[in-house]
């Protein structure tokens, strides 16, 4: 698959089971408007068709980045914050449709990540960077907050005098800091790049599916609830993953003493 809308390129890799979004906003550093929200969303779901009609999981994992050398998402456009608060309110935004999307996300971060686009790196499962990208929460210069929930992810990722370091300085940090705070999962050395996301998100495509969304459940649930409650929603998760034909596959594999073809069965 090789689709364009309006802000966002979107791609699928049949062989790897790899999709790719890609925020095509370059001149204006990726900057979030309405129509890259929408889009982002749009196009998660025409990658989530790609199971529609598989045999298993086709789907494996999805890379999100931005578009030219300089931004990941340089945060809101301006006039986009009333974007954010406008319209119909029941509806899910593109930072919730990618915090319960089934394949695990991952934003290749390479530039600006400011602000909303920061957010939007956060609602991700991993975030990797270049050693030469930034991160912060402008706002504060314009007299608000993260409205999308980014003080209350840094606060669980790094504590919250880092969140409110961030949120009431504007300050830009850089990616090595990142790394160090927790916010970003690897930094990567900027000629590396490419090749070790490549690799991070291939391996990560490589597990067995039903496995990894499993995980990402577990993950989430982790903290939205207490111990107890969590150790049983793990065991019902467990269970029916034994049932799976890819758990049968793995143990198979690892009593042959070979490596798994899992099917997403």
């Amino acid at each position: 698959m090789d689709e364009s809308l309006e802000t966002v390129l979107v791609q699928f890799d049949d062989d790897s089971g790899i999709g790719t979004l890609t925020m095509n906003r370059p001149d204006a550093l990726n900057a979030l408007n309405g129509q890259l929200r929408d889009d982002i969303i749009a196009g998660l779901e025409l990658l989530e068709e790609e199971n529609a009609d598989a045999d298993g999981v086709a789907l494996r994992a999805v890379v999100l980045e931005g578009a030219g050398e300089k931004a990941f998402c340089a945060g809101a456009d301006i006039g986009g914050f009333a974007d954010e608060s406008a319209g119909d309110s029941s509806a899910r935004s593109h930072y919730e449709v990618i915090r319960d999307f089934p394949a695990p996300v991952i934003a290749k971060i390479d530039g600006y990540c400011l602000g909303g686009g920061l957010e939007t790196a956060l609602a991700c499962d991993f975030r990797l960077a270049s050693e030469g990208s930034t991160f912060g929460f402008p706002e504060v210069n314009l007299g608000i907050l993260p409205g999308a929930g980014g003080i209350q992810y840094v606060e669980k990722l790094a504590g919250p005098a880092v969140a409110k370091e961030l949120a009431m300085t504007g300050e830009h940090i850089s990616a090595e800091r990142a790394g160090e705070e927790g916010i970003v999962t690897h930094v990567y050395a900027d000629d590396e790049f490419g090749d070790e996301v490549d690799a991070f998100v291939t391996d990560l495509a490589g597990q067995a599916p039903l496995a990894i969304q499993g995980i990402k459940k577990s993950a989430t649930m982790a903290v939205q609830t207490g111990l107890e409650e969590g150790l049983a929603y793990d065991r019902q998760l467990f269970e029916g993953l034994l049932e799976t034909e890819d758990h049968a596959e793995g143990a198979a594999a690892f009593a042959e003493d070979r490596e798994p073809e899992f099917e997403g069965k």
